[in-house]
């Protein structure tokens, strides 16, 4: 059995993401929720970039962006969303994040549920 990447890392992050579902609930934006994973973040002092930027070429020329929510560490994205249902666009662009940053490891988290809903990607 292979080791996961970045275990330690993604558990601290995991349980942060619990905090703030546990505490704000589900309903809000999901720029709320960002901002509280920031201060989790914060306070752990684990570090993170949010709203990071990531060009996206095609034949060489860049002709747009993709914006990932919260780059941990350089190791980690998070997508979050606050939805109804998570939903195949929704894997399709934590995947498209993953490949256009070679972040290996990222996390699809919707808060808008009874309990956290997520799903962990390594590419």
């Amino acid at each position: 059995m292979s080791k996961l990447i970045y275990q330690n890392l993604s558990s601290k992050v995991l349980n942060l993401a619990f905090s703030v579902h546990n505490v704000l609930g589900l309903g809000l934006l999901e720029a709320c929720y960002e901002g509280a994973m920031v201060v989790e973040l914060k306070q752990a002092g684990i570090p993170f970039q949010r709203q990071q930027v990531f060009p996206l070429y095609y034949k060489g020329e860049l002709v747009g962006a993709y914006i990932a929510d919260l780059v941990v560490d350089g190791k980690i994205i998070l997508e979050l969303k606050s939805v109804q249902a998570l939903a195949p666009a929704m894997v399709a662009q934590t995947l498209n994040y993953l490949r256009l940053s070679k972040i290996p490891v990222g996390y699809l988290m919707n808060f808008n549920a009874t309990k956290l809903q997520w799903q962990r990607f390594v590419v």
